[in-house]
């Protein structure tokens, strides 16, 4: 479950908080104008603040205001565009299917583009059912205009003053999803649990996790210029390392399995990470409170039984029995999770101390941490083409609409047209698989909405309950928009409908109108959903270039890390954070192309294994650098050095000649690593079989990249 779904935590999140932003901005505004104005002038009013508060997310103040500023000129335009054609019939349809197309080119500018390219049509559909003359379509612009502005000023004034605290709930959101990936990774020690299963679920939420990290970074890392300011920075950086430290635990957990099938100890392993999770989750709970964090939970107990487990498997060995690889393999465990245990303590510690300045790297360039706001037509015109997914997707709506005001036009009753293009509009996607969830949610949402209204305007008849439930319907919109859009759909046919009752009650069938438009809408854009559709199999081969590609750019900053070439790990941050995202974009295309039709479905297996390997080579990284870490005092440097060397040759081979499917560059020869053991040999260190063994795991992972990519390439070709 989500963690804002847990009442505990709801009225803390940044989702609730954004609820009763959203409505005390939309209700303010709507009552002041109500003392100068009708209730007419006061809607126009309120949808123009309607339409900018749909850009009222977090993000950092510069690029909010960018953000919400580019709504209210836009949206303010196609007001006025629209009112001046609604006279001419011909006129409006053509006029709605070309905003509509551009609009929805918009998409090229990326996931933040999504909620402007929602208030743009948004805006035009509820200005098409209105024939005004020129003079009163100026006025209404102006007075849609205003209730934007105030919105806008509204926003900023509120996202400036509570600017600290919106960075408190994002970094706190982040620690929730780090929580539930340690909870996921406990699992692996149940064996009821399937590992292929397990390793499918964790790599599914590490794109959820890079995408909760990356929103703390973009707030976080952009403006940080004050002791409070400090100490999320802190808390943030440490709880990157804890990540790292989480992805050094990976193990053969097979052979883990095989070897303490017997012993107690795996659930004592599973029972401290779930403790490190909860211990997780404790420290975002003290920030979305605002309060310093200090560790309660004690680690003590289930340390100390792993203690025994190793001490009775050493004992084991003394009488003779081979149970060496099993004292090895637990033993590593111990020494990692201990090493995660003092880092969730550091963690603690950061949200305790004020500091004077940005525990951070001094004079560092922020950018390539953080997403970049980039708003160029020439983006737009490269993708006017046919082999564009945005353009078919732009085309695809452009048609749905048009199809929709048909249908519209040839209903027995007064067809309410624009809610049948708004539910298009809201349906429709740029993929199959978002059209898919958004279509169902839409469909349950309304029809939950449209009964639970049925039985407020039956026994709940009165103007000051229903006013009280609007309010609620208004907060729970935009808390539930981002976090369950079926809740969001609920919230919303409430909000309309009642909104529609007060203004002309009487009309017994807007009800089952609704309905009839809903439903219709939901057809016409899953017909359309099948037209000009961009299948996610077709971004693959993109998308594995892109992995392979930064990956190893990735192995390059690692290896230059683990032999000590640079000051600081601020190149390797960069390029695992590059490799991060990447593999959350191909896990994210391979989620939503399970939910396309089997027909269009490639290379399931061996993109999830690819993915996997991805993730493994990563977590060998982290795992050795761990390891040079614990034997920093006594490390042979020359000689770990010069096998780092071997191996980087050999890896960054592999991941070449996988880049290059048509490459003939055969990989590094199979005698490298031996002879880097036998020279070795002569300079004793205790660290030698441990980084060994790490080096033997990333490079037959590495050799898997190239068997599945290539798989993936037969299969999608």
């Amino acid at each position: 479950m989500h963690y804002a779904l847990n009442l505990r935590t709801f009225f803390y999140s940044h989702y609730f908080y954004l609820g009763l932003r959203f409505a005390a901005g939309l209700v303010g505004v709507t009552v002041i104008t109500l003392q100068f104005a009708d209730m007419a002038t006061a809607m126009t009013v309120c949808i123009g603040a309607l339409c900018t508060a749909l850009m009222d997310m977090p993000s950092p103040l510069r690029h909010k205001f960018n953000e919400m500023s580019a709504s209210v000129l836009l949206c303010s335009a196609v007001t006025l565009l629209i009112s001046l054609c609604a006279p001419l019939h011909w006129l409006l349809l053509t006029m709605l299917v070309i905003i509509s197309f551009l609009a929805c080119m918009m998409v090229v500018y990326g996931k933040k583009s999504m909620p402007l390219q929602l208030a743009t049509l948004f805006i035009m559909t509820m200005s098409m059912e209105h024939s005004m003359t020129v003079k009163q379509s100026f006025i209404h612009t102006g007075l849609f205009t205003l209730g934007a502005v105030a919105y806008l000023a509204y926003a900023m004034g509120i996202s400036w003053i509570l600017r600290h605290r919106i960075k408190q709930q994002v970094l706190a959101e982040a620690l929730f999803e780090l929580a539930a990936y340690i909870d996921i990774k406990a699992d692996f020690y149940d064996t009821r649990y399937n590992l292929n299963e397990q390793f499918n679920k964790l790599v599914r939420h590490q794109s959820i996790l890079a995408d909760r990290q990356q929103a703390s970074r973009d707030l976080i890392l952009r403006a940080h210029q004050n002791s409070k300011d400090a100490i999320v920075v802190q808390v943030h950086v440490c709880m990157l390392d804890l990540y790292e430290l989480i992805l050094s635990t990976h193990t053969d957990y097979a052979q883990l399995r095989m070897h303490l099938a017997d012993s107690p100890v795996l659930k004592t392993l599973h029972d401290l990470a779930y403790k490190a999770a909860r211990d997780i989750e404790s420290v975002a709970y003290d920030v979305t409170r605002k309060k310093a964090s200090y560790a309660e939970i004690s680690y003590t107990p289930e340390l100390d039984a792993v203690e025994e487990e190793l001490a009775a498997i050493q004992r084991r060995i003394d009488e003779g029995k081979p149970q060496q690889e099993a004292l090895a393999v637990l033993r590593a465990q111990r020494n990692k999770i201990r090493a995660i245990i003092k880092m969730i303590g550091e963690l603690h510690q950061a949200s305790q101390k004020i500091y004077d300045t940005t525990p951070f790297w001094v004079d560092a360039d922020m950018g390539p941490f953080l997403s970049q706001q980039k708003y160029e037509l020439r983006m737009i015109l490269s993708h006017l083409r046919m082999d564009s997914p945005i353009f078919r997707f732009s085309l695809r709506v452009a048609m749905a609409i048009s199809v929709g005001l048909a249908v519209a036009a040839w209903l027995p009753y007064a067809a309410h047209s624009y809610w049948i293009v708004l539910t298009i509009v809201i349906i429709l996607k740029p993929s199959f698989s978002m059209t898919k969830q958004r279509r169902g949610d839409r469909i349950i949402g309304t029809i939950i909405g449209c009964v639970i209204t049925a039985v407020i305007i039956r026994f709940l008849n009165h103007p000051a309950a229903i006013l009280g439930i609007l309010v609620l319907a208004t907060v729970a919109t935009p808390t539930f928009i981002y976090l369950r859009y079926r809740y969001a759909a609920i919230a919303v046919s409430i909000m309309i409908l009642l909104q529609m009752h007060l203004i002309a009650p009487g009309n017994d069938d807007l009800i089952m109108e609704r309905l009839v438009d809903t439903f219709i809408g939901a057809a016409v854009a899953t017909a359309f959903s099948f037209v000009l559709a961009n299948w996610e199999y077709q971004t693959l081969p993109r998308l594995i270039r892109e992995v392979l590609d930064v990956n190893l750019r990735y192995m390059q900053a690692s290896f230059d890390l683990l032999q000590g070439k640079g000051k600081d790990d601020f190149a390797y941050r960069i390029e695992r954070k590059r490799l991060m995202d990447s593999l959350a974009s191909l896990s994210s295309a391979l989620v939503r192309m399970l939910d396309e039709p089997s027909s269009k479905q490639r290379a399931v297996e061996d993109i999830n294994l690819f993915i996997v390997q991805n993730y493994l080579l990563v977590a060998h990284v982290a795992a050795l650098r761990s390891i040079l870490r614990r034997h920093v005092t006594e490390l042979p440097k020359e000689p770990v050095n010069a096998m780092l060397d071997e191996s980087h040759a050999q890896v960054v081979g592999i991941l070449s000649q996988a880049l290059d499917r048509h490459a003939r560059k055969p990989p590094a020869p199979a005698s490298a690593l031996a002879h880097a053991a036998t020279d070795t040999a002569a300079v004793p260190w205790s660290g030698w079989p441990l980084v060994q063994r790490r080096i033997r795991l990333l490079q037959a992972d590495a050799a898997k990249i190239i068997v599945h990519s290539e798989a993936i390439v037969r299969n999608v070709a």
